[in-house]
């Protein structure tokens, strides 16, 4: 089949170099424009660009969908079919263009968790399994006819950016299997279920703020669904500290506030407080500083039993 790409992060990379080193032919890839990133706001290329690139694929990188240029030279590709991965919502005059539709790799188990963070959302939430979802694009957004679907476990101690590296592994190869079919004549659709959908809107830095009265379980899996970014942060003394790691300790201190610091140990690390029980924190990251293992922060910063996180 002749096929379009459109994806932006590394998140969409296993799946452009699955379609690619297939029988399938990509026309073309499109992706965001470039953007100043870094302190030196250098211009930076998307991740699909560059691969792009070295396998010497066309490239658009429209600012506007709606583009009347863009839309005529995707319509002079005549292609067969638009495959999504991670990008911007398209456009009706988009993605009704190909003959066989558009379809776009979601990364959960669709209907739950629409939107632009599932794969944090179902850390935070708790969720002890998800996967991957093909479906045919339409005008609600996340919400058309499902093509397939593949579950997968979330393990205890998996970060948002582990699960999104399996995943996206996951989704190649179920995005591939997905055009075969659709190539072959042989995929059957269905209409997603009719329940409420979980949200799994975007996530700002302020969002990442702990709540340190909720469980130690609860704090445990927010830290977990927001590593890497934006990284779960809390304050002490008028200092931000990210959290990127912690283990549940059961035992509660009932004289406590939460968010109070329980001990210090320069071997075993920093103890604090939740709702129930504690948390210890095992990787750490002082604003501005590296990632670091709490023994190797307490060797540069002083903490004592009794500060508040807040």
């Amino acid at each position: 089949m002749r096929l379009v790409f459109m994806g932006t992060p590394l998140f969409a990379l296993p799946s452009l170099n699955k379609l690619f080193e297939s029988e399938h032919e990509i026309l073309a890839v499109v992706t965001r424009p470039d953007r100043p990133k870094g302190r030196g706001l250098r211009e930076t290329s998307p991740a699909v660009k560059t691969f792009a690139e070295k396998k010497r694929l066309p490239v658009f990188q429209p600012e506007k969908l709606r583009d009347k240029l863009f839309i005529r030279q995707l319509l002079e590709l005549k292609a067969d079919l638009f495959v999504v991965v991670a990008f911007r919502i398209l456009p009706r005059e988009v993605h009704t263009i190909p003959p066989q539709g558009t379809i776009d790799l979601h990364p959960s188990l669709l209907p739950k968790y629409r939107g632009a963070a599932p794969i944090n959302w179902a850390i935070i939430n708790g969720e002890s399994k998800t996967g991957v979802t093909v479906f045919s694009i339409g005008d609600k957004v996340d919400a058309g006819e499902i093509l397939m679907q593949k579950s997968t476990a979330i393990q205890p101690e998996e970060t948002a950016g582990e699960l999104s590296d399996r995943l996206a592994e996951i989704g190649a190869n179920l995005l591939l299997d997905t055009v075969d079919a659709i190539a072959q004549n042989r995929v059957t659709k269905y209409t997603q279920p009719e329940v409420q959908p979980t949200p799994a809107p975007k996530i700002s830095r302020e969002d990442a703020r702990i709540d340190w009265q909720k469980t130690a379980t609860q704090v445990k899996d927010f830290i977990r669904g927001m590593n890497p970014k934006p990284g779960a942060f809390s304050t002490i003394g008028g200092r931000i500290i990210k959290i990127h790691r912690a283990l549940v300790v059961c035992t509660s201190i009932p004289e406590a506030k939460p968010g109070q610091l329980i001990r210090v140990d320069p071997r075993e690390g920093i103890f604090i407080c939740t709702g129930d029980g504690q948390l210890n924190l095992r990787e750490v990251q002082l604003e501005g500083r590296k990632r670091m293992n709490s023994e190797e922060f307490l060797r540069g910063v002083r903490l004592k039993e009794g500060d508040l996180f807040i």
